[in-house]
């Protein structure tokens, strides 16, 4: 099959992280309830390390959350303190050596370690530490920070930590675990969410997203900082301030696409934000229509808010294939076009003789595009107009989400008209950069837009995304 043909408008997910310190409490279940509330981030791989007080415990493998672990697997994983990792491979091949929690010992004991995120100089720290004797069993760039953290293990953990802010470059959430603490970072320009709960009794949670606080029960208390050190053992929770940006750089891919609609990230509920970007959207383009249609799942709030500004009928015209997973066994060659219809199937009677608006949260090869656009022809629709709540992709990312190569992505190498009549719709529309910023109000400022403007908050090397050749 075609590459993409299933997700071809779709960049990948970053990865998922969780922490929780909770002494007394079953924390690889716990641990394990939250990477199940993160499986949207990342599908390849899961793992989960556990402190006792004495050593590390690590069980992690290829699949999805319910694939890697068994019952027996959390039982053998006792302690108080706890990570877990889902990961889709951003940088790094997808392999076993590759899964994280990354577990090792150095100077100070055993250390785990979590990461969401890329670093942009991962080949000139990677070249450094070869050249002073550093081995490297995987290819991710999580394994050059575990490699500082061992070179500066002459200090304190913490010192280690503050040491390797200074040379990591890009974005990097991570969580930390000794045999018996628990520590989380966020990278000065916080491109990457992380988060902070406490829970019912005791104990505190750190996670990508909100929802996973959620899910095991903790009451959410704040966003960990940009550059923030969160550092929670016996003593309770300690804060301190690592490196400092001039700027925030949130992800605003985050809200468009990747995160859950329940989830709040850095004041904003992501529901909400997407509903708006909807709203928006039909004001810079009010089409004449009969019903207003999602593409589901990421493209529903947004087509919710076209709807209620515009006046228009929503109405649920595709429906989604959930038991399409991971292991799907993908068509051949001459099947392909079946990827599509095995994912969304239209309704063809809401939708006939209809002129419709069909919302999409973006559009980044064209691919499934096209062909969401010839199924709503064979239903026998009058007309159809692509809606897309966020900005032409432009260009690729390079902070943890793997969109396309930029030859790759249709709106670098097509203007919209020729697009629209690639994809064969009778209209096609983007929301503003300025529109999609208006919905942070005064916070507009705090977001990277790298992948619509080219405008990276961190220096990147264009010529080829990454390298890890010493």
């Amino acid at each position: 099959m075609e590459k993409g043909a299933l997700r071809g408008d779709k960049p990948k997910e970053s990865c998922g992280i969780f922490g929780v310190y909770a002494p007394g409490k079953d924390v690889a279940r716990l641990t394990y309830y939250g990477l199940y509330a993160l499986q949207h981030r990342g599908q390849e791989s899961a793992g989960i390390a556990v402190g006792n007080g004495q050593r590390i415990l690590l069980h992690k493998g290829m699949g999805l959350v319910a694939e890697v672990f068994r019952r027996r697997d959390l039982e053998e994983l006792q302690g108080f303190v706890a990570i877990g990792h889902v990961r889709y491979s951003t940088t790094g091949a997808s392999s076993p050596l590759n899964a994280q929690p990354l577990v090792f010992r150095y100077a100070g004991g055993m250390l785990g370690l979590a990461h969401n995120g890329n670093l942009t100089n991962v080949a000139e720290l990677r070249s450094r530490l070869f050249s002073t004797g550093s081995v490297f069993q995987s290819t991710t760039d999580s394994e050059v920070i575990v490699n500082l953290i061992a070179r500066y293990g002459q200090s304190d953990l913490v010192g280690a930590l503050m040491k390797c802010m200074i040379d990591l470059k890009g974005a990097y959430s991570l969580v930390i675990l000794t045999e018996k603490r628990l520590m989380a970072v966020r990278d000065p320009f916080a491109f990457r969410p992380l988060c902070l709960g406490e829970l019912p009794g005791g104990g505190y949670v750190v996670a990508s997203e909100s929802c996973a606080l959620d899910t095991v029960g903790a009451r959410w208390l704040r966003d960990v900082n940009p550059g923030e050190i969160v550092i929670i053992d016996e003593g309770g929770l300690t804060s301190l301030q690592g490196a400092i940006s001039p700027r925030r750089a949130h992800c605003i891919f985050e809200y468009i696409y990747f995160a859950r609609p329940d989830s709040t990230m850095d004041g904003f509920n992501v529901n909400r934000v997407r509903r708006e970007m909807g709203r928006v959207l039909a004001q810079e383009y009010p089409v004449r229509a009969d019903l207003v249609i999602p593409v589901p799942d990421s493209g529903t709030a947004a087509a919710r808010g076209y709807a209620e500004a515009a006046g228009i009928p929503f109405e649920e015209g595709l429906m989604k294939n959930r038991y399409i997973g991971r292991t799907f066994i993908q068509p051949s060659q001459d099947l392909r076009d079946l990827g599509v219809r095995l994912k969304l199937n239209p309704i063809r009677e809401v939708l006939a003789g209809k002129r419709v608006v069909m919302v999409d949260d973006s559009l980044v090869r064209g691919t499934t595009s096209s062909k969401l656009v010839a199924m709503m022809r064979d239903c026998g629709v009058a007309e159809v107009h692509l809606c897309l709540a966020s900005p032409p992709v432009i260009r690729s990312c390079y902070y943890g989400i793997d969109t396309s190569d930029e030859a790759e992505l249709i709106a670098a190498q097509k203007p919209p008209e020729e697009i629209r009549r690639l994809i064969n719709a009778d209209g096609l529309y983007y929301l503003s950069i300025e529109g999609l910023l208006s919905v942070f109000g005064d916070k507009r400022h705090n977001f990277c837009t790298a992948c619509f403007t080219g405008d990276y908050p961190v220096p990147v090397d264009r010529t080829g995304k990454f390298s890890f050749e010493p």
